[in-house]
């Protein structure tokens, strides 16, 4: 049994399942999953997809190793906390956690698809790129008004996709309590950090984190999907120095001139994601394409998540198809199927959340005031 205590929450973790200080209990233990597959890696752990054999559900498994100082222990305790609490369709949900052997394993919503910085590309619909801008707005306002919760880390990889077309945000390790809409530490992807986190000025010259940097991460994500490409590419600065500097001085990014529509420009004013509530968006149709193209482009050997990606319209990836290039499912026509893997039983998951392993870097977050 492993106890948390971070600020005013307590979790006590044990083989069983997790108890928290707020009466909410999750039960769930290992020999109830099969394990699937990696999903990915990283320095404290291993992402995987798992079958939980009682419900019958794929979950996302993370497993965190606890060698770990206090700063990340914390984060592991303050990303539980938030997701039990976090209960909303564009949040993914949270199943359960437990504890083995220096071990914390905490289980979440498998989303099949991935996350957005594997589907992007020049060729995102502007009623996609409205479904997907309104579901991040959705889910940041919830954390903003529910939970008194900034996210701190909002960017593509911390978004994630279903099939079906359901956009969800996840990966709460950094987020910070409101406190006064302050926060005194720089957190986070540092190449989505919005101008004011970066020059690190405020009245008492301590690097600052307030709501609007979120604003500034979600709008530099939403340009990123819209070109194809990270708006700040650092192969057209000299070093890291000057493209930090263009992000603080030089004027922001916006979206391609003649390819949106005004209000989507301007969607700072609200119409542009007003009109998406009445709007039919066939999602699940543009995660098809995206992922076919994504399959394709890794059986050529490419890489998948660069400047370079284009999503293809429908056409293009029909045409390959019909040109004998790619089969349906985005294999070349010359590869052999491949062996059917046999799931392990009750195998040991690795650290699994949803897209990713954990990230290498030691996030600090700050307690509330």
């Amino acid at each position: 049994m492993f106890t948390f205590i971070y600020s005013r929450i307590t979790a006590v973790i044990h083989s069983a399942g997790v108890d928290f200080s707020n009466g909410s209990s999750f039960k769930i233990n290992m020999s109830e999953f099969r394990l699937e597959e990696e999903l990915g890696r990283g320095n404290y752990g291993t992402v995987k997809k798992v079958y939980h054999k009682p419900t019958n559900v794929v979950m996302a498994m993370k497993e965190i190793r606890l060698e770990l100082d206090d700063a990340k222990l914390n984060a592991i305790l303050m990303e539980l906390d938030i997701l039990h609490r976090a209960v909303a369709p564009e949040i993914v949900d949270f199943y359960g956690a437990f504890f083995i052997e220096s071990c914390v394993y905490y289980c979440m919503e498998y989303m099949d698809a991935g996350s957005l910085d594997t589907l992007n590309g020049v060729g995102v619909p502007e009623d996609v790129l409205a479904r997907i801008t309104a579901n991040m707005v959705r889910g940041l306002k919830f954390l903003k008004d529910e939970l008194q919760i900034m996210h701190r880390d909002v960017k593509p990889t911390n978004v994630l996709v279903s099939r079906k077309g359901a956009i969800k945000l996840c990966d709460f390790g950094v987020s910070g309590q409101l406190e006064r809409s302050l926060a005194k530490t720089n957190i986070g992807c540092q190449s989505y950090m919005a101008p004011e986190r970066i020059k690190g000025e405020s009245l008492n010259n301590v690097g600052t984190y307030t709501v609007s940097s979120d604003v500034w991460s979600l709008g530099l994500s939403i340009i990123e999907l819209a070109v194809g490409a990270y708006p700040y590419p650092p192969e057209t600065y000299s070093n890291v120095f000057a493209q930090l500097t263009a992000i603080v001085h030089g004027p922001p990014p916006e979206l391609p001139e003649g390819k949106y529509s005004a209000d989507a420009a301007e969607f700072v004013d609200h119409p542009w994601l007003v009109a998406d509530r009445d709007r039919e968006v066939d999602m699940a149709g543009w995660v098809e394409q995206a992922v076919d193209f994504r399959k394709a482009k890794r059986a050529a050997g490419a890489e998948v998540s660069s400047s370079e990606d284009r999503v293809p319209d429908k056409q293009t990836v029909e045409a390959a198809v019909k040109a004998g290039d790619v089969v349906a499912d985005g294999k070349p026509t010359d590869e052999k199927p491949a062996e059917s893997s046999k799931p392990v039983e009750d195998a040991v998951p690795v650290e699994n959340g949803a897209s990713e392993a954990p990230p290498d870097t030691d996030p600090k977050p700050v307690p509330a005031e």
